[in-house]
């Protein structure tokens, strides 16, 4: 996972877990850097009925090299303030 390098990941009960801040509704997906403890992540979709956390776990898993059903958004659904948690393949 090398473009993953500098990510703020950790670990707990065999997933890792990873502090996002999102910002929906921009012109395209796209990972601006960490501020904060917490990966800053641009999402084209609205935040509309799910829209942008459906697209947030889709562009994870992409750039992750993941199936979406290994990502799942445990805290925030409704904020833009959200914590993944990723399956480990260890």
């Amino acid at each position: 996972m090398g473009q993953t390098d500098g990510w703020p990941f950790r670990e707990e009960s065999g997933r890792r877990l990873l502090d996002i801040k999102v910002s929906p509704g921009a012109s395209k997906n796209e990972i601006l850097d960490v501020r904060e403890g917490r990966l800053r992540v641009k999402i084209a979709a609205a935040p509309e009925d799910g829209k942008a956390n459906a697209a947030l776990v889709s562009f994870l898993a992409e750039t992750l090299g993941l199936a979406k059903k290994e990502i799942s958004i445990i805290r925030g659904e409704k904020s833009r303030l959200k914590t993944a948690a990723i399956k480990n393949h260890d």
